[in-house]
């Protein structure tokens, strides 16, 4: 019976131990993967900003762009408009010519 309560302690004492060495690795593990994760967070950051970075630039570029196009339709519009006022004024100036010669 003694043999046998021992061996039992034996087997227990080893379960503690062997958890005990499993758990002392996780935790180990675990700091280590903390470790390459913030590491990984900092290159992450770093490549996210580049990339942020760029993105404003194209953006900006975009917008130039709009805001040469958008001053070179406003050029043209106001050319136009300068163009028919400049017909609508030789049509009043026609007209009253017409009417006077019909008086």
């Amino acid at each position: 019976m003694r043999l046998v309560t021992e061996s039992n302690n034996n087997n227990v004492i080893g379960f503690i131990a062997s958890t005990v060495e499993t758990m002392r690795d996780d935790i180990g593990t675990d700091a280590r993967m903390q470790m390459a994760t913030r590491e990984d967070l900092a290159r992450l950051e770093g490549r996210l900003s580049e990339r942020l970075d760029t993105s404003t630039t194209g953006i900006r570029g975009d917008i130039e762009q709009i805001h040469l196009r958008l001053d070179g339709i406003q050029h043209s519009l106001s050319s136009r408009f300068e163009h028919v006022e400049s017909e609508l004024s030789r049509l009043r100036s026609a007209v009253y010519l017409l009417r006077q010669r019909s008086a």
